[in-house]
Order: structure tokens, then C-alpha cells, then sequence
């Protein structure tokens, strides 16, 4: 037992005790008196074995123990340097201010458990809370994969279907070609080998959004892919391109083709959205993504290393009604035949056909920024992804 209070020399400033006195339990008079639970007096000390002197040794002693639900909580000690200080009227008043003193700790104590409690309560309610909003997140990102997956299904039975049609016209158009000599009859027939052509266009898109498209995958270096075509785009895209291109970039295995579509895609939307300071900023970079720093994305993506290709505007923004529309097929807020809606839904089945997903933020007035994350490979194309816990 150790001294935690104390009135008189050794406590001369009503602070802390100065030197406290260490007993262990059942030796010296406190310690004996806590053990056995019985209060005691000693008229002189001197003539007692089991004192242990203090700093200022006294000569007479009384001590009650305070004991609280049947447990031993310490004692409340009184020492004075008269023999025979105490009597049954002093054990009287000590004995009431022990009790007094265990009811007050038992006060505390219990007023401690309902403080523990309430803040147990709190934390599990947090808990609680937090666990339903990732179950809600969790749903809404199920329902909208399973809504893209049907659209998706859909859209590739469609396109599969109308492209067998379409060889068939193309076939025939090729053939007419040999047998028509008319001027008029030629520009008519080169009119429907175009509308063919786009037609074989908008097929491809709607596979590769269905994710149905052959990719011929290889390793590719997209810093290269993005600086050729900023280059052969320089003269007549038209806003200005700024391009950020990350060194020591990591290799990534991707269909050169279906990525050019997709950057050019990306590029045309951010002409589009009539940037004011006709800017278009384009970057790529090296991302190590973990569960902590994970952004918001389409569909999930395992932690490990990925390329991360970002196209930014700084346009008009998509509405937050539009936002979550924004990758279905046919959906555009463009005027009637300036577009077909296919563009990012090509994106996204291409993004993820490659093992990769989408971020897109935006603000409205501000422009708006996706980013393309594709898996990185090592040099000789095997996949670099490391799972972690």
C-alpha cells in the first residue's frame, strides 16, 4: 500500500505528499489492519512489533480500514506523539468518515463504469453507423455493376447481331462499286460505303464497352502513345494541350489501337465541354494504390501498382445527375447528332477489359478530370500487381 493523501507535516502544502510512505499488505499496522478488516488503536507504538516508523516517528496510532462491496480499498491512518491519543470516541468519528469516504469512492467508481459505458455506447453506434453506410455504398456500387453489366450484355448482343448485318451491306457495296459508271450513282454509293464505315465504328464502340472487342494486347510505353498523338493533333484539335508526362514510367501491356481510341475519346469530350481557357491538360503518372489511399472508381481494383493516364479540363463540369450516367451506352448531353454516346462507354469496357478501372471528379464550372489506372507489368509483360492485406 502507498500513501495517496495526507494532512499535516507531510503534505505541508496541500498538494502532494512529500516522501510517501510504502507498506505492503498484511506487515506493519496498516497493512495488518487492511488485512484483517478490523479498525485498531495503539496507545504506544514503541511497545508494538509491527510499527513501521515514518519520517516523523509518533507514539500512539489509529487505523480503520475502508472496504467497499466487500473489497479492501486501503485505510485511513491517524498518528499522534502522545501515548494513549486515541479512544472509542475518536474510532467512532473515523469509523463514520470511512464509510462515508467508501460510499463517495463507490460514487466515483460507478460514475467511472456509466462514463465507460456511454462511451462504449458511442463507439459502437459509430460503429454501427459506419457499417451501415459502407453496406449502403457497397449496394449502390453492386446495383450500378450489375446495371452496367446488363446494359452491357444488351449492348453486345445488339452489336454482335447488327454487325453480321453490316458485313453484308459492306459486301454488297464493294461489289456494286465494279458495276456502277455513273458519276451520280458513284457519289450515292460512296455516301453508303461512309455511312457503312461509321457504322463499323459505332460497332466497335459498342463492343468494346460490352467488352467483347478483340484487344491484341503488347507492352506499350503510354508516354509515347500520348506524345504521338498531342503530335499529330497539334494543328487541328484546336484548344491548346498541355501534356505532363511522369519519368521512369512503368511499362503496361495494352492494345495500342483501342488505346488511342480512348485517349483521342478523352481528348475530343474535354474540346467539347468548351473549356474558357481552351486548356486540356494531359499527364501520366505512377500510382501505388493501397486500401487506405484507394479513390473513388468505377469498379474495384486490387492494391498494387498501376499507370495512371489523366486527361483534365476546365470546361463547364458534368451535373450530379449526369455524373453517374456519364458511361452509358448512348447517353450524351450533346445536341442531337453532334454525338452518339458511345465514347466513354468505349472507354470504360476498354479500361476494364485491360484489368484497369476509371476515376472521374468534376465540379461544375470548373471542368472535370478522369483518370485511366492500368495495371503495371514488369519488363518482360508479366503483371507487377502486389496484393497486400
Amino acid at each position: 500500500m502507498t500513501q495517496v493523501a495526507a494532512w499535516g507535516e507531510k503534505n505541508p502544502f496541500g498538494r502532494s505528499i512529500l516522501n510517501p510512505l510504502v507498506i505492503p499488505f498484511g506487515k506493519g499496522i496498516t497493512g495488518t489492519v487492511a488485512q484483517e478488516r478490523e479498525p485498531a488503536i495503539i496507545d504506544d507504538l514503541l511497545k508494538d512489533q509491527n510499527y513501521i516508523p515514518d519520517t516523523e516517528p509518533a507514539r500512539s496510532e489509529i487505523c480503520v480500514p475502508l472496504v467497499l462491496d466487500n473489497r479492501v480499498l486501503g485505510v485511513i491512518d491517524s498518528e499522534h506523539p502522545a501515548i494513549g491519543a486515541f479512544g472509542p470516541a475518536d474510532l467512532e468519528t473515523l469509523t463514520t468518515v470511512a464509510a462515508m469516504t467508501s460510499a463517495k469512492l463507490a460514487l466515483l467508481e460507478e460514475a467511472e463504469r456509466s462514463s465507460r459505458r456511454y462511451n462504449d455506447l458511442l463507439k459502437t453506434h459509430a460503429e454501427l453507423s459506419a457499417e451501415k453506410d459502407s453496406r449502403r455504398a457497397l449496394e449502390t456500387r453492386l446495383f450500378e455493376a450489375r446495371r452496367l453489366e446488363s446494359i452491357g450484355r444488351l449492348t453486345g448482343k445488339f452489336a454482335h447481331d447488327f454487325n453480321n448485318l453490316l458485313t453484308v451491306v459492306c459486301g454488297n457495296l464493294e461489289l456494286l462499286e465494279g458495276e456502277i459508271s455513273s458519276p451520280d450513282a458513284q457519289a450515292f454509293l460512296q455516301d453508303g460505303k461512309e455511312a457503312a464505315v461509321r457504322g463499323t465504328k459505332l460497332i466497335h464502340d459498342m463492343l468494346a464497352f460490352s467488352r467483347k472487342a478483340r484487344h491484341v494486347p503488347d507492352l506499350i510505353d503510354l508516354n509515347k502513345v500520348v506524345a504521338d498523338i498531342c503530335q499529330k493533333d497539334d494543328r487541328g484539335f484546336g484548344p491548346i494541350v498541355e501534356v505532363s508526362l511522369a519519368s521512369q514510367l512503368w511499362s503496361i501491356r495494352l492494345d495500342r489501337s483501342a488505346t488511342d481510341n480512348a485517349l483521342r475519346n478523352l481528348m475530343t469530350n474535354a474540346r467539347d465541354a468548351g473549356t474558357a481557357t481552351g486548356r486540356i491538360l494531359i499527364s501520366t503518372g505512377n500510382v501505388r494504390l493501397s486500401r487506405s489511399n484507394m479513390p473513388p472508381l468505377t469498379n474495384e481494383l486490387e492494391p498494387g501498382n498501376y499507370v495512371r493516364l489523366r486527361v483534365q479540363d476546365f470546361g463547364s463540369g458534368i451535373s450530379d445527375t449526369d455524373v453517374y450516367r456519364i458511361f452509358d451506352p448512348f447517353f450524351t448531353t450533346k445536341p442531337v447528332g453532334s454525338g452518339s454516346g458511345l465514347g466513354l462507354s468505349m472507354v470504360l469496357g476498354f479500361v476494364q477489359q485491360s484489368g484497369g478501372a476509371v476515376g472521374v471528379t468534376t465540379c461544375i464550372g470548373q471542368g472535370s478530370t478522369f483518370d485511366l489506372y492500368f495495371p503495371a507489368t514488369t519488363a518482360d509483360g508479366n503483371n507487377s500487381l502486389t496484393k497486400r492485406p
